[in-house]
């Protein structure tokens, strides 16, 4: 095993991963969870939030299934950019 810096739109994450074929599945589910918790929202009111359906993002978050690399970093992106503006200060204090 061995650990490894995931970066995603500059948020970056830390994960020892296995050598094995999940290994990609298992990193994208954890950077997409992390993402979700610089939020600071909860599953639900993240679905809500981005106008995905709750059951597609669980199975991201849980790994069983994979999203494209080019929508974990649009939201990322989007989150970034939401904690720049303050947007989520009001829900977290």
């Amino acid at each position: 095993m061995k650990t490894e810096v995931y970066n995603v739109e500059g948020i970056e994450v830390e994960k020892t991963s296995k050598d094995d074929t999940e290994a990609e599945r298992r990193k994208m589910a954890y950077a997409f969870k992390m993402i979700r918790e610089q939020s600071g929202m909860n599953r639900k009111d993240f679905s809500e939030w981005l106008g995905i359906p709750y059951r597609t993002m669980q199975e991201w978050e849980l790994g069983r299934r994979v999203m494209p690399e080019y929508v974990l970093r649009l939201i990322a992106y989007k989150v970034i950019n939401e904690k720049r503006k303050g947007a989520f200060d009001h829900e977290n204090s």
